[in-house]
């Protein structure tokens, strides 16, 4: 299903998936697939994540007004 179809019918999309069926989003002139709109039973969660080399000297504790968020730390330490 290309995008805008995608966006024009997005009520019909829901009750598609609500039904178990998985819908393919594409792009473009070649209809290049860009993602897929799945089934929450589908979707793995993710793993709780480590620290690696700290995990044996204890929990980390962050001050009570630290503004990034877990994520957004984890995210910053995969590069």
């Amino acid at each position: 299903m290309s995008i805008a179809d995608f966006k024009a019918r997005f009520s019909d999309v829901i009750d598609i998936v609500e039904k178990g069926e998985e819908i393919i989003v594409t792009k473009g002139k070649n209809r290049k697939p860009v993602g897929a709109f799945v089934p929450m039973d589908r979707v793995q969660p993710k793993k709780k994540r480590i620290i690696g080399i700290a995990k044996h000297l204890g929990p980390v504790k962050f001050a009570p007004d630290f503004k990034m968020t877990t994520e957004e730390l984890l995210d910053s330490c995969e590069d």
